[in-house]
């Protein structure tokens, strides 16, 4: 078998759902790929063990699992099942740790579990989320980088993200839209659709209604499509929200992209729950996570379901063939 490089792993909270699901994924998926997992060692290596998975020094071929061993999760940390200033710091060095080994080249993509914000901001860090942390680290401004959600049913991607919903409709500006469109053009092409139909929705109720409910519309949304000709897909817009959605979710276009956080994540949630995949296009190398949050509740309850860690898995491998 030939070597490839390994998947890098990062499974957030240590007190939330992302070692139980990154470990039950990896169990299940190990053949598929090499792993290698960062967080603390020796609990990992019982978990693995536990799951039948035997560790490897380095994972070079399919099949292989390495742990990197960068924190300590206290009993206390876990047992909390809440944000604490200490899984705070151990989530953060595990990210951080795994973004080193992507960016040096060692690990050709990088999968990452839920993290909480609170628990990494009460550490006194600021951060406001993975993707912004990812585009800081890859020396890019927030512009740089777009999240994209990818499901069976729908592929959406976001003009603006983590911002208050006055902030947002402000920040939705020509050279955004015309970044967010770029990147889900790109991302269509890399998953087969050679001249993928993707609907531009608008800000607004009926994507401003002429201009009777806002002018973002033709302000930065039409000209950014017009701006976008030149890419190989078919762009319509700006569309109703609620009607682009309607049509993604019956196949009659490929991929939406939409301005305002809750426009993709609603639908996304909807529509391909446990499935979709959070993908942060613009960095230089492949970025994939799970759709869903830290689910303490679950974590404490022993009943997470690992099917959106194995989808994150799974679009990683296919978006950086070994």
């Amino acid at each position: 078998m030939s070597a490839v490089r390994p998947l890098a792993v990062s499974l957030g909270d240590p007190a939330g759902v992302g070692p139980q699901v990154g470990v039950s994924a990896i169990a299940a998926l190990r053949e598929t790929d090499a792993f290698v997992v960062f967080g603390d060692g020796p609990r990992l290596a019982r978990a693995f063990a536990a799951a039948g998975v035997p560790l490897r020094t380095e994972a070079r071929v399919r099949g292989d699992v390495s742990v990197i061993d960068v924190a300590r999760w206290s009993d206390a940390t876990i047992a909390a099942r809440a944000p604490t200033p200490e899984g705070g710091r151990d989530q953060l060095v595990a990210l951080d740790a795994a973004i080193d080994v992507v960016t040096r080249g060692e690990a050709r993509a990088l999968v990452t579990g839920p993290v909480s914000k609170a628990a990494i901001t009460s550490s006194g860090v600021d951060f406001v989320g993975h993707t912004e942390r990812l585009a800081q680290r890859a020396g890019l401004d927030d512009d740089g980088v777009t999240m994209l959600f990818l499901g069976p049913r729908l592929r959406v991607g976001l003009v603006t993200t983590h911002l208050s919903v006055r902030d947002a409709a402000a920040a939705v500006t020509e050279a955004r839209v015309h970044r967010t469109i770029a990147h889900v053009v790109a991302a269509c092409h890399a998953l087969g659709l050679p001249r993928p139909k993707v609907e531009v929705t608008g800000v607004n109720p009926h994507a401003g209604e002429g201009g009777l409910f806002g002018d973002e519309e033709s302000r930065a949304v039409a000209p950014a499509i017009r701006a976008s000709a030149s890419l190989v897909a078919e762009l319509l817009g700006p569309m109703p929200a609620e009607a682009s959605f309607r049509r993604a979710a019956a196949g009659t276009c490929d991929a939406v992209v939409t301005m305002l956080h809750d426009q993709a994540t609603i639908a996304s949630k909807l529509l391909d729950w446990g499935e979709a995949v959070n993908v942060t296009w613009g960095l230089p190398y492949v970025r994939t996570s799970v759709d869903h949050g830290v689910a303490y509740d679950a974590a404490a309850a022993g009943s997470a379901d690992d099917d959106g860690m194995r989808a994150a898995v799974t679009m990683a491998t296919r978006l950086s063939p070994p």
